[in-house]
């Protein structure tokens, strides 16, 4: 369980989220999927990353569960600063990652794929954003990379989700595919990028970065210091215990 790598084929590197029964990494977590996604691209070795996870669903974003059993605001701060770092790390990949989504990709996980250069989605995927059901703000800035700015505000405001084939149409996620093909298709598409000189292709993924239109890290980061303001006034505190309490329950 945690994070795992491996080579799936010469060039590619396979990065792989394991934290049953939702993959909501603790705050840990995400600093470790961060220094792995980094290490993979330093690696001379390593032509092509693949973002991919284990279980019924891809992220369901932070453990809230741990963020309110921890006193004090350690869980909060490194929650957000975690997800920061791993969201970049994804994008300043020296190489491009392809994110490989099945079931559910919410949260956390929306910023994952957002930042992600390709998307490959099975066909149950869905994506979404339940955080202003949670008390909390952010990843408005990765689902705005997936759709388009009115819809992008349609499923923030109301936290509804969005499938994986509506995507497609939009051209945000490349292929969808039935669910026991995801990986073969994620690697297929890899092994014909890690196929091309390396040295062309990390050129071309920081060219690409650096004619980005929106500075992705300064805009999440932006989006979170409104997540510390609502905990200040108490909302996300309420909104929080709410889930934790309804899961209990459910």
């Amino acid at each position: 369980m945690g994070i795992s790598t491996g080579r799936a084929r010469p060039g590619v590197t396979q990065v792989t989220l394991d934290f049953p029964p939702v993959n909501a990494p603790p705050v840990q977590g995400w600093f470790d999927l961060a220094s792995t996604i980094t290490q993979a691209g330093e690696d001379p070795d390593t032509h092509v990353v693949i973002l991919r996870a284990e279980g019924r669903g891809f992220c369901a974003g932070v453990d809230i569960k741990e963020m309110q059993r921890t006193t004090g605001h350690t869980a909060l701060i490194g929650a957000n600063r975690g997800c920061a770092a791993a969201f970049a790390a994804v994008y300043d990949c020296a190489v491009p990652v392809i994110a490989a989504v099945q079931g559910f990709c919410l949260g956390g996980g929306v910023g994952l794929v957002g930042n992600s250069d390709i998307v490959i989605a099975a066909e149950d995927a869905y994506f979404g954003l339940p955080e202003v059901d949670r008390g909390a703000l952010g990843a408005a800035t990765h689902l705005a990379r997936l759709v388009p700015q009115h819809l992008m505000r349609t499923l923030y405001y109301t936290a509804r989700n969005i499938e994986a084939q509506q995507l497609l149409q939009h051209g945000s996620v490349y292929q969808v595919v039935p669910r026991d093909e995801l990986d073969a298709a994620a690697l297929a598409l890899a092994e014909e990028i890690a196929a091309k000189d390396t040295r062309v292709i990390r050129r071309a993924k920081e060219a690409i970065n650096g004619i980005d239109p929106q500075h992705v890290h300064r805009s999440y980061r932006y989006e979170q210091g409104f997540t510390f303001e609502l905990n200040l006034t108490g909302a996300s505190d309420e909104a929080r215990d709410a889930f934790v309490n309804g899961s209990r329950n459910a």
